[in-house]
Parts: C-alpha cells; sequence; structure tokens
C-alpha cells in the first residue's frame, strides 16, 4: 500500500513482497508506477489547496538531481543486470539499518556539506536498485527544505526519479506487470490516504513511538529474509 508520506511507501513494502518472492523486478513496477500516480495527486491537490505560490522547493530539486544522476544510473543497470537473489540481500540489509535507526530513534542526519552530497549521492544508488532511499535523502531534505514543502519537494523527487527507471524498464523489456495495476489501485488508494492522514498528524505530534514499532517489524522481517536466502 502506498503511503501518502512523501517517504516510506516503498521502505514499508518491499521487504514483505520480497518475502513471498526475491525478485525485485517483479514488484518494481507495481511500485513505481502507484508512486507516480499518488504522488502527482498529492502534489497537485496540495497545490490547489493553499495560497502559496508553490508547495515545491524547486531549489533542492535542481541541487540534488545532478548529484543523483550517475550513482542512479548505476543503481538501474544494477537492478536489471544482477541476479535478483542479490539485490533482495541488498534490500534486506539496506532495510535492516534503516529499521535499526528507527529502533534506536538515530536518524540519519547531517549539517555538513561534503556528508550532505555523500547521502544524497548514495540515495541516488539506493533510488536505482530498489526505490528505498527516503532514509538517506530526508534528513538533507528537511535541513534544506521548509517543513510545509517537504512533502511534495520529495514526491516531485521521487517522481522523476522514478519515471526515469520505468522509462529505463521499459526500453529493456522488463514485463511491466501492467495488468495487476488495475486490482492494485484500489488498495494502493487506500494506503496513500492513510498515509496523508498520519502524515498531518505527524507534523503536531511526537511519533518516535511509532517508528520504533515500525523499526521492530522491519527488522524482523528483512532478518528472516535474510535467513530464507541463506
Amino acid at each position: 500500500m502506498r503511503s501518502g508520506l512523501g517517504f516510506g511507501g516503498a521502505v514499508l513494502t518491499l521487504p514483505f513482497l520480497l518475502l513471498i518472492l526475491d525478485q525485485p523486478l517483479v514488484f518494481l513496477p507495481l511500485i513505481a508506477v502507484h508512486l507516480l500516480i499518488f504522488s502527482s495527486l498529492t502534489v497537485y491537490q496540495n497545490h490547489r489547496d493553499t495560497d502559496s505560490p508553490t508547495t515545491v522547493n524547486w531549489a533542492f530539486i535542481k541541487w540534488s538531481l545532478p548529484i543523483m544522476a550517475i550513482p542512479k544510473a548505476i543503481g538501474v543497470i544494477g537492478v536489471i543486470t544482477l541476479p535478483g537473489e542479490l539485490i533482495s540481500g541488498f534490500i534486506f540489509v539496506i532495510v535492516s539499518v534503516y529499521a535499526v535507526s528507527y529502533i534506536l530513534d538515530r536518524p540519519f542526519t547531517s549539517n555538513n556539506r561534503v556528508v550532505d552530497v555523500l547521502l544524497i549521492a548514495l540515495g541516488g544508488y539506493v533510488s536505482g536498485t530498489s526505490l528505498i532511499a527516503a532514509p538517506l535523502v530526508v534528513p538533507v531534505a528537511a535541513s534544506r527544505v521548509e517543513r510545509a514543502q517537504l512533502r511534495d519537494t520529495l514526491f516531485v523527487l521521487w517522481f522523476i526519479l522514478v519515471a526515469v527507471k520505468l522509462a529505463a524498464f521499459i526500453w529493456v523489456g522488463v514485463d511491466m506487470q501492467w495488468i495487476h495495476h488495475l486490482w492494485l489501485l484500489p488498495c494502493a488508494a487506500l494506503g496513500h490516504v492513510i498515509g496523508l492522514r498520519f502524515h498531518d498528524y505527524a507534523l503536531s505530534r511526537d511519533t518516535a513511538l511509532f517508528f520504533r514499532v515500525i523499526g521492530v517489524g522491519l527488522l524482523a522481517v528483512s532478518i528472516t529474509g535474510l535467513l530464507q536466502m541463506a
């Protein structure tokens, strides 16, 4: 189910799907297309409902995309050419790292320009392989973008990155699972609406406990996935 948070949808979805089948190319097109649909809808609706001239920080988009471009391309090539089991293992390891940061309430942070660039570049690579770059990119964005613009800015960034990835998938003939998009769309819509409401709640609440619970669940799933592959 797609999250309306502006981040986290793929992280909360992909590890569970890979427990069923450790072939990311089966699931990534589905997650990617749903992200394109609901990210564009959210940005449009938020822009329509606000008096602000823009809800997107375009300066951050222009700064981050050139840094992410080459790592993103390397990641996309990797997910297409490398064995699915290898990419699945990489995803489980990355999600495990994210989960531990949630459990310890120690998210990735940076107030240093060099570290910002490193996190954004690594986020580009992880986005290319798996669409789960949010925990790397969000801290950098949060330090450079006003809170009211953060979600829409991230959605625009994800839209661009995912569009590039989908174009590469179509170019090389990856099965896009088009028929499954239709019957899964209502499920994605439900998850998206829940995510939007949770986003509004999170803006005014301390959600550390919630993310600790999520972290425990993700860590358990990732360890299970790695054990299955052993």
